[in-house]
C-alpha cells in the first residue's frame, strides 16, 4: 500500500485536497458574511432601516409573478380585515 493510500481505497492526498478546498470556501463564506454585515452597519449609520432593506433584498430575489400574486392576496386579506 502506498503512503497516499489507506484502507478502503481512500487516497489521503486527494481527501486532504477536498477537505482543504471545503475549508477555504468556508473561510470565504465567513469573509463575505462579515462584508455584508459591514454594508448593513454603514447603511444603518447613514439612517437607513436595515430591516426594511433586508426585506427589499429578499423581494428582489423573487419572481415578479410570484411577488405580484402574493401582494394581491395580501391586499385582499387586509381589505377583508378592514385594514
Amino acid at each position: 500500500m502506498s503512503e497516499n493510500e489507506s484502507s478502503g481505497g481512500v487516497y489521503g492526498a486527494e481527501l486532504r485536497q477536498f477537505i482543504e478546498r471545503f475549508e477555504r470556501l468556508e473561510a470565504e463564506k465567513k469573509d463575505i458574511a462579515d462584508a455584508q454585515k459591514e454594508v448593513m452597519a454603514e447603511a444603518k449609520g447613514r439612517g437607513y432601516d436595515t430591516k426594511v432593506m433586508r426585506k427589499v433584498i429578499a423581494l428582489r430575489k423573487r419572481e415578479p409573478d410570484d411577488l405580484a400574486e402574493e401582494e394581491a392576496m395580501l391586499e385582499m386579506y387586509k381589505a377583508a380585515l378592514g385594514m
